[in-house]
Parts: structure tokens; sequence; C-alpha cells
């Protein structure tokens, strides 16, 4: 029976492992979505619905060939790139933010699509050229990296921004960057936050920062998100107060509960143990991707299963990190709990082309 089942997992592309951890993140954050959206059954449904569209993208991903990523790579790019100027000049504004874009038939994030396309198009440019990169390469390579984040830090969306530039860093990161160089760059971008500071972020992106290095400044305004967040994951304490106790999300003294800051409601009921037993479940996941990064038989292969290995590490890191007070707040999710669809499609597309990369590997080596 076991020979049947790892033939028929080898047979569909997929890795058991993986899967068995995606599946236990999935089916912990729909138990806590229950408690966190006031026990709405349709809020869980309509997530459970978005968690198999998503399972079924990455199968399919899964069983497509890795030369047809690599051959796609630039077109994607560019159709990517020109959806978000799209949106600069058309797009659809929500909340102060223009970053939809209405196709009539379909209302999508272009921003979303350049998560997947910026590692695809950065592991393509690097696939041929010799590694550790060399200057004109690693300059184009930032190039490619620059223009999608900049185009989606001015709608402004600085989450999704952050997490564009972090993709198209760790391409270069796995390209065999030599440390001087990271210490150079790291030392480019101290320089550059200033100017950063000054002309890029908006008014409420600033407040977000100064926020975090003081939220008792303004306890019922900017800073009360954070506040309410750490209370209630303090109020938890070791053991939490129980599913369906928590009472931060239940009053509704925690804002976004069932969205960014799940974690802080799942950590009120279940407490340390509880949110110490979810983070090694991301841990889990990400070490299990890396390990199947290794296996990539081509540098294209390695240098985007790897990169979207640690992209989905830093929503796990940022998004933990927002809801304890270790970072500033900014709209990322945690990926496979917070309740919504858009970035857990994206998230499920990449591990359908992780598990590509690894289980096409026998072909890709004859």
């Amino acid at each position: 029976m076991e020979n049947e089942d790892g033939r028929f997992l080898k047979l569909l592309h997929l890795d058991l492992p993986l899967l068995l951890g995606l599946l236990a993140v999935s089916g912990l954050g729909l138990v806590v979505l229950y408690s966190a959206g006031q026990r709405n059954l349709d809020l869980v449904i309509g997530q459970a619905i978005r968690l198999g569209l998503g399972f079924v993208i990455m199968l399919t991903l899964a069983q497509v060939h890795p030369r047809h990523f690599r051959f796609w790579s630039p077109w994607i790019y560019l159709v990517g790139v020109l959806l978000l100027l799209a949106v600069m000049a058309v797009g659809d504004i929500s909340k102060g933010a223009r970053r939809w874009l209405d196709l009539g038939v379909v209302r999508f994030q272009p921003s979303e699509i350049m998560k997947l396309a910026v590692p695809m198009m950065m592991a393509w440019f690097f696939a041929e050229k010799p590694l550790p990169p060399r200057w004109p390469h690693l300059l184009m390579g930032a190039m490619i990296t620059a223009i999608p984040f900049v185009l989606i830090a001015a709608q402004p969306d600085l989450g999704t921004a952050l997490v564009v530039g972090s993709a198209g860093a760790f391409v270069l990161f796995l390209a065999g960057l030599h440390w001087f160089i990271i210490v150079g760059l790291l030392g480019i971008l101290a320089a550059v936050i200033p100017l950063f500071w000054t002309f890029v972020m908006h008014d409420y992106q600033r407040q977000r920062v100064l926020t975090f290095l003081d939220p008792e400044t303004d306890p019922l305004g900017a800073g009360y998100h954070i506040i309410q967040s750490k209370i209630a994951i303090g109020s938890g304490g070791i053991y939490g107060k129980g599913w369906l106790n928590g009472t931060q999300s239940h009053l509704d003294f925690l804002p976004e509960g069932s969205t960014d800051f799940i974690f802080a409601a799942f950590s009120e009921e279940f407490g340390l143990v509880g949110g110490c037993l979810l983070l090694t479940l991301y841990f889990y996941i990400i070490a299990r991707s890396l390990y199947m990064a290794t296996y990539a038989p081509d540098t294209y292969g390695r240098l985007l299963a790897g990169s979207l290995a640690l992209i989905f590490f830093i929503y796990a890191f940022v998004n933990s990190g927002m809801v304890s007070g270790l970072l500033p707040v900014v709209g990322l999710p945690l990926p496979l709990f917070s309740y919504g669809g858009t970035s857990l499609v994206t998230i499920m597309a990449s591990f359908g082309i992780l598990i590509s990369v690894y289980s096409h590997r026998r072909t890709l080596t004859r």
C-alpha cells in the first residue's frame, strides 16, 4: 500500500513531506479563523475554497516542466511590468491606494504577479551568466528588481514592494555574491534610506515606522493596532486561554484579527507553546523547500526554487515580527493562515513551481 501511495505521489509530481507541512498549517489556520472570525462558518468555508483552489493551482504547476517556466520567464516579467504601468494610469483606487486593475471580467492586483515574475526573470538572466555575477550583470539584476519595486512602492504598497525587492535580493545572494559586495550594498541601502523616507514613503508609512519605535505616543490612534496585538499575545501566557476563549479578538479590541493580526489571535488562545509550534511548522516548510532547491539540476532551477523558498520565509518572518512589535506594521499576511485569496494563490503557485523543479530533476539530468 505504501509503495502504491509513493508511486501515486510521484505520478502527480508531489512531495509528501512538503505537502504534509502545507496541509498542517492550512488546517490549523482554518481552526483559528473560525474563532478569530467570530465563529463565522461562511468565513471558514470561503477560506477553505480558496485553499482548495490554491492546492489545485499548486498541483497543476507541479506538472509543468521547468523548461517551460524558463522559456516564459522574460515574457511574464514584461507583461507584469506593463500591467503595473497600466495600474498607474487607469487602476482602481481603494483605501487611498491605486493597486487594482479592473478588466471587466476579473479585478486583480498585478503586483502579485511580480512576486513570481521577478525571481523567475532574475533566475533566467543569471542562468547562463558566470557566477558569482560580475558588476555589469549585478547592475542589470538590480535594475530588473528595482523597476517593479519602484512601481509597486508608488501605488503605494510597501509590503508587496518588500517581497518583490527581497525576491531579487535572494536570487543575487544565491548566485554567490561575495560578502564584501553584500556589505557594500547594505551600506548603499543605508545611505539611500533618508531619500526613500523623504521622497518615496507616504505620511501614513512614516507614521507606521514612528509608531513602531514608540507606539505609546498615540495609543488610541496609530499605535492602537500594535498595542492591542501585544496585549493579545501577552495575555495568552504559556498555554493560552483555549480555543474560542480569546477576549481581545472576540470583544473587538484586536483589529484585523482574521487577516494581518491573526497570529496575535492565535497566540492569545494557544499561548507561547502554540506560537512556537506554529513557527516550527513554518520552519519545517522553509527547511524542506530549501532542501528541495539544493536538488535542482541547473542554475535556473536552483536560483528560482531557492528564492521562492526564502520568499515564504519573508512572509512568515515579517508578519510574526510586526504583530509582536519587533518590526513596523506592513500589509503582509501570515501565509496559509490569514483570511484572503490573492496572496494565497501566489504562495501556492510558488510551491507548485518549486515542486516542479524538484520532481523533474531526473528528466533534466538525463
